[in-house]
């Protein structure tokens, strides 16, 4: 069952990817994501569907525009394999259950979020509160289908998203106070309340330790490499979505076993 289910979770993954590659390139630009059809952002010529396929077209085309012959940028791929290689990631760890498909959904708005972070350093509200909305809402649903003892009802979303929310707008506060600058935008804000309307406060706090750890890792040498006076714009919606899909992951048995540890200290 699991030989057959995984490729075909893959596929799936994949074809969610080449959407959420739409979303990415069209959402910071204002643009609708259903019409018109895809394109190419050099020429304008529509992509036919043999040449939209996930992954495979990128490959057979060599990269390029089959129209013009630009190179295609090897970010629409990545979407596609790293949304694909999660879903399947998240199969290994839920299985077929109602939290596998709250988790995809989930996945997929953070891999929307990080990438538009990443190029244009804004988190959309649409993506950040819409997915907060979303949040509130499987939540309401969520303990009609528990599975392997999980408990999670409105009451953790909503937790979730103003202790969440409001822990990291008072560590901006603060940073902003002392330093004189702002730290972190209120995208960031909204965006680790989306991840307490999914995961509760605990996994909000966990994204944000996490996060902050991989931020330091790769922060710190981008900001003395690039940055004036050791100050370079690092986007943190990337770093915050690593945190949270952790904690999907192995997030409630790190905690344990940090509690553990405490407990025999």
């Amino acid at each position: 069952m699991r030989i057959f289910i995984e490729p075909c979770l893959f596929m799936f993954g994949a074809v969610i990817g080449s959407f959420l590659n739409v979303c990415i390139y069209r959402i910071p630009r204002e643009k609708s994501i259903i019409h018109p059809p895809s394109s190419c952002p050099n020429c304008g010529r529509p992509v036919k569907f043999y040449d939209n396929i996930p992954l495979a077209s990128y490959v057979l085309m060599k990269g390029r525009c089959r129209s013009c012959g630009v190179r295609i940028s090897a970010k629409y791929p990545i979407v596609e394999a790293l949304t694909a290689l999660l879903f399947v990631v998240l199969y290994t760890h839920l299985g077929l259950t109602f939290e596998l498909f709250v988790f995809m959904t989930f996945t997929s708005v953070l891999i929307v979020i990080s990438f538009i972070d990443l190029e244009f350093k804004i988190i959309p509200d649409i993506l950040s509160i819409g997915g907060i909305i979303a949040g509130l809402v499987f939540s309401i649903a969520r303990p009609f289908f528990r599975n392997f003892g999980l408990k999670f009802d409105i009451l953790d979303s909503i937790y979730g998203i103003l202790l969440g929310g409001g822990i990291i707008f008072a560590i901006a506060w603060i940073y902003q106070l002392i330093a004189k600058r702002k730290g972190m935008g209120g995208g960031d804000i909204k965006l680790l309340a989306m991840i307490g309307a999914f995961c509760g406060l605990k996994g909000a706090l966990f994204s944000l330790i996490c996060g902050s750890m991989a931020g330091i890792i790769v922060g710190v040498p981008l900001m003395l490499a690039k940055g004036e006076n050791g100050r370079y714009a690092i986007p943190f919606g990337p770093f915050l979505s690593i945190g949270a899909f952790v904690y999907l992951y192995t997030g409630e048995r790190v905690i344990f076993e940090f509690l553990e540890f405490l407990d025999r200290g």
